[in-house]
């Protein structure tokens, strides 16, 4: 039996296939036994034939769902494939994500030996530089830092793990619920990071595996944001209310009040993560982030309707 036999790769498609093309296609290969699940979150009919196409000659298994479910709920469906296909073990990875086969076989062995344990890789980018290496989320105002950054020993924070690759069990993914589809697309991964916890699992970045993340690549997960940057509406939308829909589900309410409180400076930095360029090229940014803001002030104000405040 090849080593590889009760793991899968599981992988959510946006357009992406030409990404496909050059970082899944070669690992697949390269390796025996593993069963490689993309789910085509639809974008045109154009991209959904060329995916159609592409994993035909790879061997690869396509979900086709008629509509887009987002990132969390497209690896919903393909990690519950693959646990219908016998995968044991699920290895969540971005199409931008370039993973070769010597850290396919140890984040493997990592979940393998301890599957209590959600582990990520570090993740470079082309050029060496670190991209995620863990990151924290800081309770007191919501806000996100490199783990390599702490600082204060008494600071309250949550880790979380990147959802641009992540291996966990499968016997965890259910304890844990898989991704929240609440989200659509960003903090998905924190999210689930705590809900790992919360379901007695384990958070782990292997220090020892590498990924690269590749130039041109798609969303990415979480907080993560390149400086100077400037990034889609959907971005900019998605990662401002869903800090604040995080909050609804996951904080006490003392908490729950200071996110609230200081969610428009929040938002605002998030903004001029892209550079204040952008706001000169496509003003429209302003208004994405003012809407976002509303709807993640929305969202408090029925969660503290709900609890009675």
């Amino acid at each position: 039996m090849s080593s590889f036999e009760d793991l899968s790769i599981v992988v959510v498609n946006y357009g992406s296939s030409d990404l496909l093309r050059v970082n899944l296609a070669p690992l697949s290969r390269a390796v025996d036994g593993v069963r490689v699940v993309v789910v085509d979150n639809f974008s045109t009919i154009a991209e959904r034939d060329v995916m159609t196409e592409l994993a035909e000659e790879e061997g690869w298994d396509l979900l086709t769902p008629a509509s887009n479910h987002g990132f969390g709920g497209g690896m919903n469906r393909g990690v519950a494939r693959a646990a219908e296909l016998g995968a044991r073990f699920h290895l969540l990875v971005n199409p931008d994500a370039v993973v070769d086969e010597r850290a396919l076989g140890a984040l493997h062995a990592a979940v393998r030996d301890d599957p209590e344990t959600m582990a990520a890789p570090r993740i470079l980018r082309p050029d060496g530089s670190l991209w995620f290496g863990g990151s924290d989320l800081y309770l007191d105002d919501g806000r996100i830092r490199s783990s390599r950054r702490r600082t204060d020993p008494q600071a309250r924070l949550r880790p979380w793990l990147s959802g641009a690759c992540l291996v966990v069990s499968d016997d965890l993914w259910r304890r844990a619920g898989g991704f929240d589809e609440d989200y659509f697309l960003y903090w998905e991964d924190v999210d689930l990071s705590q809900r790992v916890v919360d379901a007695g699992g384990r958070l782990a970045v292997l220090d020892d595996v590498t990924v690269v993340h590749a130039e041109g690549g798609t969303q990415k997960g979480g907080g993560h944001v390149e400086s100077g940057e400037a990034k889609s509406a959907t971005y900019y939308f998605h990662n401002i209310r869903n800090r604040l829909l995080y909050a609804t589900k996951h904080l006490s309410d003392a908490d729950l009040r200071a996110w609230q409180a200081v969610s428009r400076k929040v938002a605002w930095e998030i903004l001029l993560q892209g550079g204040r360029r952008q706001f000169l090229t496509s003003p429209q940014t302003l208004v994405v982030g003012w809407r976002a803001h509303r709807a993640g002030l929305r969202l408090v104000d029925a969660e503290l309707a709900r609890r009675g405040l």
